[in-house]
């Protein structure tokens, strides 16, 4: 009877430190995914930033090309129909 009572307190000394070891891992566990969170976050942020500035890239090359532009009325107008169906295509691509 005593092998019996000395296997189960072993059982249970196991299944206590594995209890204990569950219980951390799933401490390390959350704090990971609060991490992890985080820099999602920080990746969405940076992502809608590099947005911003490729947008503002975009029109700052634009103004810089009408402002470096001799061209004639005719030419402007070809440029600015190329300018309205390029928006045209990305006003597509956003209902999409």
């Amino acid at each position: 009877m005593s092998q019996v009572a000395e296997q189960l307190n072993k059982v249970i000394d196991k299944t206590e430190r594995l209890i204990e070891l569950c219980a951390a891992l799933q401490e390390e566990n959350d704090l990971l995914k609060l991490e992890n969170d985080s820099f999602t976050a920080a990746l969405n942020a940076s992502k809608n930033k590099t947005k911003e500035l490729e947008e503002k890239l975009r029109v700052l090359k634009l103004a810089k090309s009408f402002s470096e532009t001799n061209e004639k009325s005719v030419d402007i107008k070809q440029k600015i129909n190329e300018f309205v169906q390029e928006i045209d295509k990305c006003i597509v691509l956003l209902k999409k």
